[in-house]
């Protein structure tokens, strides 16, 4: 058999784990159900954060948002950028003799002419947008332009569904997920996710976001069909992910599970550790680049975050401790750093920005939190922290519960070591706002343990004041709703 060497990644908008593969049982993707059954199918996987431009960024350098430089959305108004465009994996792979191509959606880089970023990341060609008919057109025709080759090819392959898209069906105030192509889908029923209200709003929701699922679903296998019909499977290693979580309430733009989940499943042909797997360990968007240099014989580059998933395929060994998560802007300042163990998430607020940006695009909400309790979500509070073995959906918060404060510390220095590592530029820049100041103060001291609070220096609760008194003795903090 031959080895593969051809890599076909294939990515999609917004879809976090909504598969069936994923125990979604309402959702009809019999394509990706499929290819899961002769994938490894990493069940814990996380993006680096929780909207498209970062997380994608990571996903295609193997580094941290805060390394790459992409901390926003790259089009326009917002302009954020790679530092080095060459990091890019198409970059490296060229470098090696591939043949690399992207197709679809691009916006991991600053959004430029299709030759200019083909240039600036390591591409041959690229063909940016187009709906899922206009990918799969576009992709059967670099596959039939690769099969002619006698070098590997890279094929990056973007679906803009299941995005939230406008639709002439829209009501006045709304951006559901139709389109103009897609069509509802409660043919199996409905899937609320738990942490929004089951109501008929939020079913009007699923029922779109099913539909536009199942629309994505059939592109990716009339891809793998093409595939399958040149011959090209059992040389080709098949990646699909997405880039974060769902485009729903507490979802997408927090940096609770829902919006840092993702699909993670790779086929390797001949190898039989990447067959029919489902590996439970957590593992991030940083660690595909390099498993993928790894499968296909490349030395690893300086510089990378992640970790190769070989080992884990191999032998089970877990690749990581913790995962990481980061916002600083999407629509609006709003920065947030996070760490999650296998039990437990530290979440730390940076501003008093409002408890979860709003990611549906819509002035008028069909779908609401299931913790909305009045008639507004409340800011930030300073430190969220959950145990994830007794509520998994994030719902109470244990920051101030001593019988946690272990797992507050254990987590604040991993943290605190990870924004150090990355030169977070939370750290390295000079503070704008109050609320800035006490968060990275608590953070130091929650990490350095009880002590901390007495102990003199600049961390100290004499020279930061009660808030970090409050944060590292445990008394009751900012309730819901109240600045700190």
């Amino acid at each position: 058999m031959t080895e593969p060497h051809n890599i076909l990644l294939v990515h999609c908008h917004d879809l976090g784990r909504f598969l069936g593969v994923y125990a979604v049982p309402t959702v009809v993707t019999p394509r990706l159900d499929q290819l899961a059954a002769e994938s490894a199918v990493f069940e814990t996987a996380f993006a680096t954060a929780p909207h498209c431009s970062p997380a994608r960024a990571s996903l295609f350098t193997g580094t941290y948002p805060q390394t790459n430089g992409v901390l926003g959305l790259t089009h326009d108004p917002f302009g954020w950028d790679l530092h080095e465009p060459n990091t890019h994996i198409a970059h490296r792979l060229k470098s090696a003799g591939y043949r690399t191509e992207l197709i679809g959606v691009h916006h991991e880089s600053r959004v430029l002419p299709d030759d200019t970023v083909a240039a600036r990341l390591g591409f041959d060609r690229v063909r940016s947008g187009g709906d899922r008919d206009v990918v799969v057109e576009r992709t059967t025709d670099a596959l039939n332009r690769a099969s002619a080759s006698d070098a590997p090819f890279y094929l990056q392959v973007g679906f803009h569904e299941p995005h939230r898209t406008p639709s002439r069906d829209d009501p006045p105030g709304v951006m559901g997920f139709l389109g103009d192509a897609v069509r509802p889908d409660s043919s199996l029923g409905h899937t609320v996710p738990p942490y929004l209200r089951d109501d008929p709003g939020a079913r009007e929701e699923i029922a779109e976001l099913q539909g536009a699922v199942r629309h994505m679903d059939e592109g990716v296998g009339r891809i793998l069909d093409h595939l399958d019909a040149l011959g090209l499977r059992e040389e080709t290693i098949v990646v699909f992910t997405t880039d974060h979580g769902l485009a729903l309430p507490r979802a997408k733009c927090t940096l609770y599970d829902p919006g840092l989940e993702v699909a993670l499943m790779m086929r390797v042909p001949g190898r039989a550790p990447w067959a029919g797997r489902r590996l439970a360990p957590m593992v991030s968007h940083v660690d595909v680049l390099p498993t993928l240099l790894d499968l296909v014989g490349l030395p690893r580059p300086e510089g990378l975050a992640g970790t190769s998933l070989v080992p884990l395929a191999a032998d089970g060994r877990p690749p990581r401790e913790h995962t990481f998560g980061q916002l600083t802007h999407h629509t609006y300042y709003d920065p947030k750093r996070s760490a999650r163990s296998a039990t437990h998430k530290l979440i730390v607020n940076l501003a008093n920005a409002p408890r979860a940006m709003d990611p549906t695009q819509s002035w008028v909400h069909r779908s609401l939190p299931a913790d909305l309790n009045g008639p507004t979500i409340g800011s930030s509070p300073l430190l969220e922290l959950y145990d994830l073995e007794r509520d998994p959906h994030e719902t109470d918060n244990r920051a101030d519960d001593l019988t946690c404060r272990d797992a507050l510390t254990g987590l604040a220095a991993a943290l605190l070591g990870w924004m150090r590592d990355t030169a977070d530029p939370l750290l390295t820049g000079e503070p704008l706002l109050a609320r800035h100041r006490d968060a990275l103060a608590t953070l130091t001291a929650v990490a350095q343990g009880p002590d901390a609070a007495t102990a003199p220096g600049p961390f100290s609760a004499a020279a930061n004041g009660p808030a970090l008194a409050q944060a590292v003795e445990g008394p009751e903090g900012p309730r819901e709703g109240e600045t700190a």
